[in-house]
């Protein structure tokens, strides 16, 4: 992979040296304090989702309905962000306890756990902002990197980008099928309609749970019960999406091409996630509520780490990339979001350059 001009390869493998050292001093420490942090995240949100439900069953008074759809909200980014995110990605496999496990945990998410496990751990965290590998460079609907080829369709973008936010659940659902994998030939129809109808019978299970059976449990509360779980259901898509895009998209977060990975050393890796990914400054609770993916840089070098370690890694992966020159995106929420935003903008038009491309041809 060709790296910054001005590292040299000892430089690169001491980058290497020094983020394995830091991956192995983590692990080797962690213990029952994480166990009771991970533990007592999950109580809380399920205490939470509990609140929020017994008071949208008395939703008929505005302040139980304002009090529990802000509850169930909340309980829905933590059980999405902090708990089912990282649990999937076997940051507390270590544990050994099978009821907090990624081969035991389903999420209350639209996309099956098995099917998000490929797509996102596999595929994404291997092959990271590599254009043609990497399919959530834009999530196969937007360009987000000028070295993805303009189309007209992409001036649309920032309307349904918005619309994404809404259901971003279950645009990530479908989005896991690889439907313009089956179209473009790469995979077998039979394949992807199989993993489809595997979505379709979670999502009808999520529809009955938050749309039929609580709302029908709140008896007079019927109404308010149902618009307290939509409402929560979509703060919640609209706050993963800003997380993630924000982890992802703002200015400065380089793509690679699949001839870069050629030969690509443990250390050259490590460079690719740093220049990949961006972090989103903010205190604790922020950190908690974004799952620590504002820590996206210490998350994509070591994914499989428990997200509550991230605050503690960050200053050395920052000191690390200040002592060999390489940028640390960061910046604060409103920051990051602005700068998302610019780009999808920005790239919805095409690039003078490729637009001189195709005159000259």
């Amino acid at each position: 992979m060709p790296v910054p001009e001005h590292l040299t390869e000892v430089d690169i493998k001491e980058i290497g040296r020094e983020l394995d050292r830091i991956r192995d001093e983590v692990t080797a420490s962690l213990g029952e304090d994480d166990a009771r942090y991970i533990r007592r995240v999950i109580a809380v949100q399920r205490g939470l989702e509990a609140g929020g439900r017994t008071l949208l069953a008395v939703s008929i008074l505005p302040p139980a309905w304002l009090a529990g759809t802000a509850a169930l909200a909340v309980a829905k980014i933590l059980e999405n962000m902090e708990i089912g995110h990282n649990v999937l990605h076997g940051q507390w496999d270590w544990m050994r306890d099978p009821d907090i496990h990624s081969t035991t945990w389903e999420w209350d998410h639209a996309s099956p756990a098995d099917m998000w496990k490929h797509s996102h751990n596999v595929v994404h965290h291997t092959y990271t902002n590599v254009l043609g590998k990497d399919r959530d460079i834009g999530y196969s609907a937007m360009r987000v990197s000028p070295e993805q080829p303009w189309h007209p369709i992409y001036l649309a973008q920032p309307l349904y980008n918005a619309a994404l936010a809404v259901v971003f659940e279950w645009g990530i659902a479908i989005y896991a099928v690889e439907l313009e994998r089956a179209w473009r030939g790469e995979k077998r129809w039979g394949e992807a309609l199989t993993q489809l109808r595997g979505v379709l019978r979670k999502a009808r299970r999520q529809v009955i749970k938050d749309y039929v059976v609580f709302p029908l449990l709140a008896g007079p509360s019927f109404v308010p019960a149902l618009l307290g779980n939509l409402l929560a259901n979509v703060a919640r898509n609209v706050w993963s999406h800003t997380i993630i895009f924000c982890g992802h998209f703002p200015e400065g977060s380089e793509v690679f091409t699949e001839d870069q990975l050629d030969g690509e050393t443990r250390g050259e890796w490590y460079v690719r996630q740093l220049l990949g990914s961006s972090n989103i400054d903010g205190g604790p609770l922020f950190h908690l509520m974004s799952g620590n993916l504002s820590h996206q840089i210490e998350h994509h070098l070591f994914p499989d780490l428990p997200s509550n370690r991230y605050a503690q890694i960050a200053p050395r992966v920052r000191d690390l990339c200040e002592r060999f020159g390489l940028r640390y995106n960061t910046g604060s929420l409103a920051h990051q979001t602005a700068s998302v935003w610019k780009t999808i903008f920005r790239l919805a038009l095409p690039s003078w350059k490729s637009a001189q491309q195709r005159l000259a041809e």
